[in-house]
């Protein structure tokens, strides 16, 4: 290759990269608004939509009450009345602050390990999630759990699963991306032998049922009481990761261009493993294991928004939580005997849209 043809491909890279940025800077300054307008009507499609459908007048009409405290006009009647603000709006917040957490968590971890493929799972946390559901559910006799037992033994089980894998990525030498992502798959892979050994030794029918069920993710028992730890983890995270974007651009670059700009690479990449652990723990142990929201929706936002956090990581949340009401809407409608797992319904989702972003384009991850 000639000088000549050497520079004439350097300025249409150069060409490229400059029409790049001017398009995410575009799409960046009205994406937020846009996608925030879209979760609204995503929601009040979900409240309304259902075995029993609703108008969206009567949805506004409830809602504006109950936050106003008057009287639920008696136009809409008091079935439609508990319909709407005792099952379906509780279900949809937290599949709203599910998705925005486990997106958030998945951007987090692919900029942590250098990793596109990495998402909230790959430390095992979601697998340790499932051990500690599965001894509550089958062995919670035993152990004197309550019906309260469930959520908190997985969140117990999230946080053990992911200091074992912070304990084995340390070992020897410092923790790297290389070794955070071995030791989650081994930690992954005991904890799913453990849950299936504890299932298959139980011979509990019903037992053996909820714990297939809820490894396979549900939103069907959502209530208001459950709403308040996964909105205050996923808000103060939320605030927090916004604070560190100029820390995770620098680990998303590399160690070493972190370490120029005076970032202790090692220290953020535990600090920010023990949030995803904390964050996950609590989302899994209320609706089980979701797959796939923290792996597609980080790459789609930055086909949109690139790779910058400061743009990202907003786009990011709002698009996990639409993915999730969206998925969890399809889930109730698609069956008319029941709900559908919701982890089944974002994996056959999540997986045709990952292969698009695989094979469609190679500058969805760090330019």
């Amino acid at each position: 290759m000639n000088d000549v043809e050497l520079m004439t491909r350097q300025e249409r890279l150069q060409e490229l990269q400059t029409a790049t940025k001017h398009r995410t800077e575009t799409l960046g300054s009205w994406a937020v608004p846009v996608l925030t307008a879209f979760l609204l009507c995503a929601i009040i499609a979900a409240v309304a939509l259902g075995s029993v459908t609703i108008s969206a007048e009567q949805v506004m009409t409830v809602i504006s009450a109950k936050l106003t405290g008057s009287v639920v006009p008696e136009s809409v009647p008091p079935a439609m009345t508990d319909i709407i603000w005792d099952i379906r709006i509780p279900r949809v917040i937290l599949a709203a602050l599910v998705g925005a957490g486990l997106a958030l968590s998945g951007a987090i971890m692919q900029a942590s390990v250098q990793n596109p493929l990495a998402e909230p799972f790959i430390l095992g946390i979601a697998s340790g999630a499932s051990v500690g559901a599965v001894v509550a559910i089958l062995l919670g006799h035993l152990l004197g759990a309550a019906n309260v037992g469930v959520p908190l033994w997985a969140f117990g089980g999230a946080i053990v699963a992911t200091l074992a894998v912070l304990a084995l990525a340390g070992m020897g030498r410092r923790i790297s991306t290389v070794k955070l992502v071995l030791a989650g798959a081994v930690v992954s892979a005991l904890c799913t032998a453990l849950s299936n050994f504890i299932i298959y030794m139980a011979g509990d029918a019903e037992g053996m049922q909820s714990a297939a069920f809820w490894t396979m993710g549900s939103l069907a028992d959502a209530k208001w009481s459950m709403l308040g730890w996964p909105a205050l983890v996923v808000g103060c995270m939320t605030v927090y990761f916004l604070s560190q974007v100029r820390a995770l651009d620098a680990l998303l670059l590399g160690e070493e261009m972190a370490v120029t700009l005076g970032i202790n690479a090692t220290r953020k990449r535990y600090i920010y493993m023990a949030c995803m652990a904390l964050l996950t723990g609590v989302l899994v142990s209320q609706c089980g294991i979701i797959g796939f929201v923290g792996l597609v929706i980080p790459h789609m936002s930055r086909a949109f928004v690139g790779v910058g956090h400061k743009r990202l990581l907003p786009v990011v949340v709002l698009g996990g939580a639409i993915f999730l009401v969206l998925a969890d809407l399809l889930s109730r409608v698609l069956l008319p005997a029941g709900d559908l797992p919701i982890g089944i319904l974002t994996a056959l989702m999540g997986a045709p849209l990952f292969m698009k972003l695989l094979f469609g384009s190679s500058r969805n991850f760090g330019g």
